[in-house]
């Protein structure tokens, strides 16, 4: 049964008119008719009896009235909730991330995101391995990488250059490297998704093999290994950006190459009916990755 068709019954209860209920609720008498007559039919009983003058309620609708009400109460209840929710996020809210992003970038966020919106949840999975996050029911998932074709969808959400860094006390032992092949003589410490480093020159694709006796699987044993000065680094502008800041690392500028350039992107599952806790979300995370550094 349908919403519309409940309300004209209550109408005509609170009328006793066919035409006054229409005019209450500003449709048709016809309208208000047929109403009645499709609940009557699905209900499969005469809720109303009809005179030339007035109307009234059989024993049927007068037993079917309250009901009919509360279901009206409840649908106005839940059009205000949905409404009172519109500006805040509500539900729970699963998110996969880089470990590295996830622990310097998403959960600072995280307690204001709690604090605007208190009816929202947040399930956050830090992995740098690719995760299927429609078989993991995942809402988004924050990539940093050169992204696949994939029938997911993709937001970008920030520029996110890879930088070439490394520590004050390694350069002053070791010297700064100038160009692509004085690069290739420093200890370039490898994570171990990417052994060989990727940069352009000339327009062209060329890399640098990772070569020191130091390696690791993940990007903040890289990025730690680089602040102790076990030699230089490769990552990602976000990864580092703390420590630039900071001077614990300083970028190395090339004059004939630079690192590949990334971006930080969303993967939705769908664009169809986003739930409005990914949208907050996003659109909060968008705000900080354009802040000023």
């Amino acid at each position: 049964m349908q919403v519309a068709e409940v309300e004209a019954f209550v109408a005509i209860a609170a009328s006793n008119s066919l035409s006054a209920a229409a005019r209450r609720l500003g449709v048709l008498p016809m309208t208000i008719s047929r109403r009645l007559a499709s609940l009557e039919e699905e209900l499969a009983v005469r809720l109303v009896h009809r005179t030339t003058r007035s109307v009234s309620l059989t024993p049927e609708g007068e037993l079917y009235l309250p009901y009919a009400q509360a279901m009206l109460e409840a649908d106005a209840a839940a059009r205000a909730a949905i409404l009172t929710c519109a500006g805040a996020a509500s539900g729970v809210l699963k998110v996969t991330a880089p470990t590295a992003f996830g622990q310097t970038v998403i959960l600072p966020m995280i307690p204001t995101l709690l604090e605007e919106n208190p009816a929202l949840q947040v399930d956050l999975t830090l992995s740098d391995s690719i995760v299927d996050i429609v078989g993991l029911g995942i809402d988004v998932a924050i990539r940093i990488a050169t992204l696949r074709d994939s029938a997911l969808i993709a937001r970008h959400l920030a520029q996110n250059p890879r930088v070439i860094c490394a520590s004050p006390s390694y350069l002053q032992s070791k010297g700064i490297p100038n160009t692509l092949e004085e690069l290739r003589m420093h200890n370039c410490i490898g994570l171990h998704t990417m052994p060989y480093w990727p940069l352009i020159k000339d327009g062209e694709g060329c890399s640098v093999k990772a070569n020191a006796a130091f390696s690791a699987n993940s990007v903040e044993a890289v990025r730690s290994a680089g602040k102790l000065g076990l030699g230089v680094v490769m990552l990602s502008y976000w990864d580092v950006r703390t420590d630039l800041a900071e001077g614990s690392l300083r970028e190395i500028k090339l004059d004939d190459a630079a690192p590949e350039q990334l971006s930080i992107t969303a993967l939705l599952p769908t664009r169809q009916q986003v739930p409005h806790r990914v949208r907050v979300f996003l659109d909060k995370l968008e705000q900080i990755l354009s802040a000023p550094s």
